[in-house]
Formats: C-alpha cells, sequence, structure tokens
C-alpha cells in the first residue's frame, strides 16, 4: 500500500505538470489560429523545434542532475546531492543565455534554417524573437520542477504549472485580441506565465522545505560528465520531436505543399498532448526509480516498473479513444480553413495508433537512465531522434506515396520498441543493482 501511495504521489501531480505545460502550446494554436490566421499555426509549428532543441539541451542538465541528485538522497548523501543540483542550475542557466541571443540576434537564419518559406518567413521571425527573450526562466523552470519533485514538494510543481496555465489563457486573449499583438502576443503571454510559475516554484527553496538548498559551488568539471552522461538519454530523446517535425515538414512540402504542413501543425498539438501524458508518468517515476536502485533494492525498482508500463499504455489507449471519438470538434477550435481541417481529420486517424507505441519507449528507457543504464538508454534514443525516424519519414512515402506520411511514427516507435525490449531484458540480466553507487 505504501508503494501505491507513493506512485500516485509522485506520478499524478507529474502528469498535470506536464499536461499544463504542453497546454500552453494547444492553447497558443487556438487563439492565434483564431486571431491571426492559418499560416500563423503554420508558422509556430515550423518555430517549435527550435524550442524543443532548447528544451533538449536544458533536459540534459536537468534530468543527469536529477539522476545523480535522487540516487544521492537515496543513499543519504546529502552534500552530494545538493552539489549536483547546484551544478545542474549552473549549466542550465549558461545554456538559457546562450540560446536567448541566438534566438534574439540570429532569428531570420534560424527561421530559414529551419524550413520557413516566404508564407511563414514574417510571422515565424516574430515568435522565435519573443519567444527567445524569455529562453532563461522556461530553462530554469525545467529545472526547478524537476529538482523540486525529486525534493518530495510535487504538488508545488502542479500548482505553479496550473497557475501559470492560467495566466497564458488569459494573456493569449488579451494579448492577441484587445491588444492586437498577433502572434507576437502569443509567445510573450507563454514567456510570462512560464515566468510566474518559475517564481512560484523557486519559493521551494526559498522556504527550505526540503533537502536541496541553493549555496556556494566549486565547479568540478568531473561531475558536470556524469551529469552530462546521465543526461544525455533524455536529451536525445527530446531531440525527437524537433528532427521528426522538421523531417516531416520538409517532406509534406515536397507532396502537399502548404497545407500539409498547417495540417499537421494541428496533430502536433495533439500529439503535444499525448506526449505529456507519458512524459509526465516517466518524470513522476524517475525519483522513485533513482531513490530505489541507490538504496539497492529490486523489489521495488521491479514494482515501479510494472505499473508504470501500465499506466502510461493505459493513457495511450485513453488517448486513442477520445481522439477517434471528438478529433474534428478539437481541430474545429482552430478556426482553419476546411481543406487543412479535412486533410488534419483524415490524417489524425492514420498517425494516432503511434501513441500506443511512443508509451512504452518512454517508460522503458526512464527507467533505464534512472538505473545508470545510459548506453542503453542512449542506443533507443538515438534510433527514434536520428536513425530509423528519418530513414521512415524519407522512405515510406517514396515507396508508398504521399498518404504514407502519416503511418511513419507508428512505424518507427514500433521498429524501436523491439530493440527496446530486448535491450531491456539484457540490462536486467546483467543486474539491477550493479554498479548503483553515483
Amino acid at each position: 500500500m505504501e508503494k501505491r501511495k507513493l506512485l500516485f504521489k509522485y506520478i499524478t501531480p507529474s502528469v498535470v505538470s506536464m499536461v499544463s505545460v504542453f497546454l500552453y502550446a494547444i492553447v497558443d494554436g487556438i487563439f492565434v489560429g483564431r486571431g491571426v490566421g492559418t499560416s500563423a499555426i503554420g508558422a509556430i509549428n515550423i518555430v517549435f523545434p527550435y524550442i524543443m532543441i532548447y528544451t533538449a539541451l536544458v533536459t540534459v542538465f536537468t534530468v543527469g542532475g536529477m539522476t545523480i541528485t535522487a540516487i544521492r538522497i537515496g543513499r543519504g548523501d546529502k552534500a552530494g546531492a545538493n552539489l549536483s543540483f547546484r551544478h545542474s542550475v549552473i549549466l542550465c542557466t549558461a545554456i538559457g543565455i546562450i540560446m536567448c541571443l541566438a534566438g534574439v540576434f540570429e532569428t531570420e537564419p534560424l527561421c530559414r534554417l529551419l524550413g520557413a518559406s516566404d508564407v511563414f518567413i514574417d510571422m515565424a521571425r516574430d515568435y522565435m524573437f519573443w519567444y527567445s527573450v524569455f529562453f532563461l526562466p522556461c530553462g530554469l523552470l525545467i529545472a526547478f520542477c524537476g529538482t523540486v519533485r525529486n525534493d518530495e514538494d510535487p504538488v508545488l510543481v502542479s500548482a505553479s504549472v496550473i497557475t501559470a496555465t492560467v495566466c497564458n489563457i488569459f494573456g493569449d486573449w488579451l494579448l492577441i485580441f484587445p491588444f492586437h499583438m498577433g502572434i507576437k502576443g502569443a509567445a510573450v503571454a507563454t514567456g510570462v506565465s512560464q515566468s510566474i510559475a518559475l517564481l512560484i516554484v523557486s519559493t521551494h527553496f526559498l522556504g527550505k522545505k526540503g533537502i536541496l538548498r541553493f549555496g556556494k559551488c566549486r565547479f568540478d568539471w568531473s561531475l558536470v560528465k556524469k551529469i552530462i552522461v546521465r543526461g544525455l538519454p533524455e536529451c536525445v530523446n527530446q531531440f525527437s520531436a524537433p528532427v521528426s517535425t522538421i523531417a516531416i515538414n520538409l517532406v509534406l512540402q515536397k507532396y502537399v505543399g502548404s497545407v500539409g504542413i498547417n495540417a499537421f501543425a494541428l496533430i502536433a498539438y495533439v500529439s503535444a498532448f499525448a506526449v505529456a501524458v507519458f512524459v509526465g508518468v516517466a518524470e513522476g517515476l524517475q525519483p522513485l526509480f533513482g531513490r530505489s536502485y541507490g538504496e539497492g533494492n529490486e523489489e521495488d525498482l521491479a514494482y515501479y516498473l510494472k505499473w508504470g508500463v501500465i499506466i502510461s499504455f493505459a493513457g495511450s489507449v485513453a488517448i486513442l479513444a477520445v481522439l477517434f471519438a471528438i478529433c474534428p470538434s478539437i481541430y474545429a477550435l482552430y478556426d482553419v480553413e476546411k481543406i487543412t481541417l479535412s486533410l488534419a481529420i483524415r490524417a489524425t486517424y492514420l498517425f494516432s495508433w503511434g501513441y500506443l507505441v511512443q508509451s512504452l519507449n518512454t517508460i522503458i528507457v526512464s527507467y533505464l537512465y534512472s538505473t545508470t543504464r545510459t548506453k542503453y538508454a542512449v542506443t533507443i534514443n538515438v534510433l527514434r531522434s536520428f536513425i530509423v525516424n528519418l530513414l521512415v519519414i524519407v522512405v515510406l512515402p517514396g515507396i508508398f506515396g504521399a498518404e504514407a506520411i502519416w503511418f511513419a511514427f507508428t512505424v518507427y516507435e514500433g521498429i524501436v520498441l523491439i530493440v527496446s525490449v530486448a535491450l531491456l531484458k539484457r540490462a536486467d540480466r546483467k543486474g539491477i543493482i550493479s554498479g548503483a553507487k553515483e
């Protein structure tokens, strides 16, 4: 019973938090579609990979730091846990400043590189510039949410993110309609709301509620290396979305045209919600995996893995059922052109089966990197992010026609799942607790 309570204590707030975060993009799309137009949705979809690349870079330091921190907490090393946490914050701050400067001063070249044609360039440039202005607080929010969740305060994380989501909805309405700021308003509303969330979650450290504290930090390059190694699997996983999105957008431009890009933008919003559920379950489990591993508790590890797989897969089934029932009503909220709406609905029925497989891959990878089987987790995510996904996205339409692009997601996640299961069995045969010292 105690394990079940812990399971839902961490998973429920984590899922709520992640869904709230991804609702930012969904709400932006609805207000932008109604207040600016269909092409504006396509422009956001073009810029989104840059945002996801930044998220991936922040993730390498956040997840790497959280993994080491959780293991050290599990074995009672409070000083070591704090050292890992402080290094993670420093590294996230550095990458936030770098990406902010790039997005602000190299806006148009970056948009062109991401595939923005003359149809989309002006709006894409505006969205990237104003979103980049807020990169530092957005990145620190990711870092602090993960850290506070590990420091036994997942409810505060949920409260901060839910508050920010409400602020984002109000901000989108205010800046796009009364203030007529267009796509710039959507970016500013998101940035301001995430800054508010950062302030709220920071109260955990100011109130000294848990183990982790801000303080002096003697920089240790060996620890930085360890953080990067431990965070690399999830970083690579985060690249899957932007890399796949860029590839699909280029294939759609070739075979279908701008209407295909706009339709895929709608699907991407729904995908963001699905990914939020799976990642929420995985991130909720990460502290439990890490602490059980640090304690050397094989029984608890097996328990959390089993229920993580069950919960994540059940979530994917529920998402699929809801989409098949009401996806036309969901897309109607965006007020897009009829040709875009029709294609998006038809494509969703083909694309969405991949969520069933993605839910399983996400949990397996979380389990592997949380228990320091980094090479297995990296292998899976490299296949998902750079090899199998690109091969399938490029080759499938060439062989079976343009319509096959909508099956690519299911095909490449399915191929990777076969590898994931094989590597999971191989890893556990070698012993769950071997190398538990972090």
